[in-house]
C-alpha cells in the first residue's frame, strides 16, 4: 500500500521536474548555491523535458521592473563576495528579491568576518567568542517583518538561520516549518530544519506539508537519527519511483551503510558514484573513513592525490589527507591537516572527531576532549564525538564520567555492541557488577562486532564465584570465535580452554577436561598448564573410573540470562 502511494506521489515525474527546473532559477537569482545545486543534481537524475515542456520564467512585478538594476549590480557584487558593497546598493529596494538579497548580503557579510577574525586570532581548539555581530540587527528587522506577514519562503528561511545562529532551536524550529509551508522545494530549509531535529518523537511532532520532497527529508532524518533500515528503505522507494539515476541518493545510501559498519556494501556504493561522477568531492571523506577502517593505504593514496588535483583547500580533501597519514601514524601531520580542515570550515563535523582520534593517538586528552566537545557542539547527534569523551576519561580514570558519556552514545547507538562493552567496562569500575552483566550480555545478543563482550562476561562470572554461568559464557566464546572462520588477534581462546578444563575436572568429567587439557597445548601461554591438567586426569582415572555425567543439571538459578548448550565438541573446531 505504501508503494502505491509513493508511486500515486511521485507518478507525475514531469511535474517533479518542471519544479525542479524553477526552484533551480529562483535559488541562483538568490545565491543559494547549495540549494540550486542539491535541486540540479536531481533534475539531472530525470529525463530532459520537450523544448515546449519547459516552465516559463517567472513574471517581473511592478518592484521587481524598478529595482531590476540595482538588484542586478548587487548580485554581480554579491557573485564576487562584496557582501557589504552589494547591500549598500540594495538599500531602500522594495521587492521580494532585492530585500532578501539585501539581508542575505548582511548576514554573509557578518559571518565571513566573523570566520576571518576566528582564523586570524585563535587556534584551531580555542573556544573564543567571536560572534556575527549582525545577528541581532538581521533578528530585529525581519521579526518586525514576519510579525507583519511580509516575508516569503526565501526570507523565512534566512530569519531561521539567523534564530539558531543566536540560539533560538524552538523559535528557528517554527520559523523553519513556517518557511516550508511558504515554498516546499526550498531543499535548504528543510536542511536547517533538520539540524534542529535532536530524536524521532520531535521530527513525529512537526507540521510538514504532504510533497513529495518531504521523502528525501525523511530519509535523511531517518540516516540522521541512525534508523538506518527505515533510511534504506525510504531510499529504495524513491529509486523504484523514478531516481535511480541520483548521484545524491547513492551517496546517502552509501552513508547510510557506512552508518551501521557494513563496509563492503558502502565502499561497492563509493566506487560506483566515483565512476558516475569521478570530481566528486562530496562525501569522499566518508569514503576515505572506511578505506581507512579496512587499512586499504594504496586506494587511499590514490584519492589523496586524485582530490588534491580536484581542489587541495576543500574541507573534504583535507580530511582524506588526514585519514592518509593517521593510517600511516604520522598522527602530527594527520592534525595538521585535520586543523586546515577547520580553518576552512569551523563547523565541519568530521574534522572536529577525527583530530580528537589523532589527539587521543598522541596521548593528548586535554586537547582531544576539547575536539570532541566542539564536535558535540556542531551535532549532538555524533555518537562517535560522545564516544571518544568517554574514552578519553576512561585513560583519565574517572569512570563516572566515562559512564555518562557511553551513555550518551548508547542513546544515540542502541544496537551498537561497541558502545554496550564500553557501558559495562564502566559499570564494572564502578562496582554494579549487576549492571555490568546486563550489558554485556546485551551487547552480545545486538551481535558483538569486537567478539569480546562474551569474554568480559566469562571473568565477571569467573570473579564472582559463579561458576557455572562462566562456563557457559566461555562456551559460547569458543563457539563464537571459531564460528566468525578468523582468528581474531585479541582472541583469548586458551584463557577459555584453562577455565573450562579446569571446570570439567573439578566436575568429574573427565572426557571434556581431557578435550580441552588438549587444546590448551595449541597455545603457547597454555602449554603447561594443558600439561599439568593431563597429568592430573591421568591420576585419577587411574584411581578410579567415573562416566560423564550431564553438565548442565547443576547449573545455578542465576538472574543472567544464558543460553543453555551441550558440552561443546572440540574436535570440530581447529583453531
Amino acid at each position: 500500500m505504501k508503494m502505491a502511494a509513493l508511486c500515486s506521489e511521485f507518478g507525475d515525474l514531469l511535474q517533479i521536474k518542471k519544479q525542479l527546473i524553477s526552484v533551480i532559477s529562483l535559488c541562483k537569482e538568490r545565491g543559494l548555491l547549495h540549494s540550486a545545486k542539491w535541486a540540479s543534481e536531481l533534475a539531472f537524475a530525470l529525463d530532459p523535458l520537450p523544448k515546449d515542456e519547459l516552465p516559463p520564467t517567472s513574471p517581473l512585478t511592478e518592484e521587481d521592473a524598478q529595482d531590476l538594476d540595482a538588484l542586478t549590480l548587487a548580485k554581480s557584487y554579491f557573485d564576487l563576495k562584496e557582501y557589504d558593497r552589494a547591500a549598500y546598493f540594495l538599500k531602500g529596494c522594495r521587492s521580494q528579491k532585492a530585500y532578501f538579497l539585501y539581508m542575505y548580503s548582511r548576514y554573509l557579510s557578518g559571518e565571513k568576518k566573523k570566520d576571518d577574525e576566528t582564523v586570524d586570532s585563535l587556534g584551531p581548539l580555542e573556544k573564543g567568542q567571536v560572534r556575527n555581530e549582525a545577528l541581532r540587527e538581521l533578528r530585529v528587522e525581519l521579526s518586525k517583518k514576519h510579525t507583519a506577514g511580509e516575508l516569503d519562503g526565501f526570507t523565512l528561511y534566512l530569519y531561521g538561520v539567523v534564530l539558531r545562529k543566536l540560539d533560538l532551536p524552538k523559535e528557528a524550529v517554527d520559523v523553519f516549518v513556517e518557511g516550508i509551508h511558504a515554498l516546499p522545494l526550498h531543499w535548504g530549509a528543510w536542511l536547517e530544519l533538520s539540524n534542529l531535529v535532536t530524536n524521532i518523537e520531535m521530527l513525529k511532532s512537526l507540521s510538514l506539508p504532504d510533497c513529495w520532497i518531504k521523502d528525501f527529508f525523511m530519509a535523511h532524518m531517518y540516516t540522521e537519527l541512525q534508523m538506518i533500515k527505515e533510511a534504506l528503505q525510504k531510499y529504495q522507494n524513491l529509486i523504484e519511483a523514478g531516481f535511480s539515476k541520483s548521484t545524491y541518493i547513492i551517496s546517502q545510501i552509501a552513508v547510510a551503510y557506512h552508518n551501521i559498519r557494513d563496509i563492503d556494501q558502502a565502499l561497492a556504493l563509493f566506487n560506483e558514484l566515483r565512476e558516475q561522477d569521478p570530481y566528486r568531492i562530496d562525501n569522499m571523506d566518508t569514503f576515505s573513513n572506511l578505506l581507512y577502517v579496512k587499512s586499504m593505504k594504496p586506494e587511499l593514496s590514490y584519492l589523496a592525490h586524485n582530490l588534491v588535483e580536484i581542489d587541495k583547500y576543500r574541507v573534504e580533501t583535507c580530511c582524506v589527507i588526514g585519514n592518509y597519514y593517521s593510517l600511516r601514524s604520522q598522527h602530527e601531520k594527520a592534525a595538521l591537516y585535520f586543523q586546515r580542515a577547520l580553518k576552512l570550515n569551523p563547523r565541519c563535523l568530521g574534522a572536529w572527531t577525527l583530530m580528537g582520534h589523532e589527539y587521543m593517538e598522541m596521548k593528548n586528552t586535554s586537547a582531544a576532549i576539547q575536539a570532541y566537545r566542539h564536535a558535540i557542539e556542531v551535532n549532538k547527534r555524533d555518537y562517535r564525538a560522545w564516544y571518544g569523551l568517554g574514552q578519553t576519561y576512561e585513560i583519565l580514570k574517572m569512570p563516572f564520567y566515562c559512564l555518562y558519556y557511553y551513555r550518551k552514545a548508547h542513546q544515540l547507538r542502541p544496537n551498537d555492541s561497541r558502545m554496550l562493552v564500553a557501558l559495562g567496562e564502566s559499570y564494572e569500575k564502578l562496582s554494579q557488577q549487576a549492571e555490568a552483566k546486563k550489558c554485556y550480555w546485551r551487547a552480545y545478543s545486538v551481535g558483538d562486532v569486537e567478539k569480546m563482550a562474551l569474554l568480559k562476561l566469562a571473568k565477571l562470572h569467573e570473579q564472582l564465584n559463579e561458576s557455572d554461568d562462566a562456563a557457559q559464557c566461555y562456551m559460547l566464546y569458543i563457539q563464537d570465535i571459531f564460528s566468525c572462520g578468523e582468528q581474531l588477534e585479541h582472541a583469548e581462546v586458551s584463557t577459555a580452554l584453562r577455565y573450562l578444563g579446569q571446570y570439567y575436572f573439578k566436575n568429574k568429567l573427565y572426557d571434556e577436561a581431557s578435550l580441552c587439557a588438549q587444546r590448551c597445548c595449541d597455545y603457547n601461554d597454555a602449554r603447561e598448564e594443558g600439561k599439568a591438567l593431563l597429568r592430573q586426569i591421568s591420576q585419577v582415572r587411574d584411581q578410579i573410573e567415573t562416566p560423564s555425567a550431564d553438565l548442565f543439571a547443576p547449573l545455578s538459578n542465576n538472574n543472567t540470562p544464558v543460553r543453555r548448550v551441550s558440552p561443546l565438541n572440540l574436535i570440530s573446531f581447529t583453531p
